[in-house]
């Protein structure tokens, strides 16, 4: 693998790929597997670390980064506002 981008320069690339028509749709939530984050991320290995980096870049971006495993989900933030909330009453 050759020079490592920053993961400010990944999370930015995953921000807009969100933006960009694919997959049959205009633009909107995607899955990548983890073969291409690292790809992008120029590592053979994606640590932990790594994630949680991604994580803190695309948050700051107003994106949501979900680790699955064998690839990741990117989500708008936004996605989640609309949702119901839960309280004290529904947990007993």
């Amino acid at each position: 693998m050759s020079e490592q981008p920053s993961f400010s320069a990944v999370a930015d690339r995953l921000a807009a790929l969100y933006l960009q028509p694919f997959g049959g749709k205009k633009s909107g939530r995607y899955r990548i597997s983890a073969r291409l984050v690292r790809q992008l991320a120029g590592r053979r290995r994606l640590y932990e670390d790594d994630i949680r980096a991604l994580m803190r870049e695309l948050a700051e971006r107003g994106f949501v980064f979900v680790d699955m495993d064998s690839f990741f989900v990117v989500i708008a933030a936004s996605t989640f506002i609309n949702y119901r909330r839960s309280n004290e009453d529904c947990l007993t």
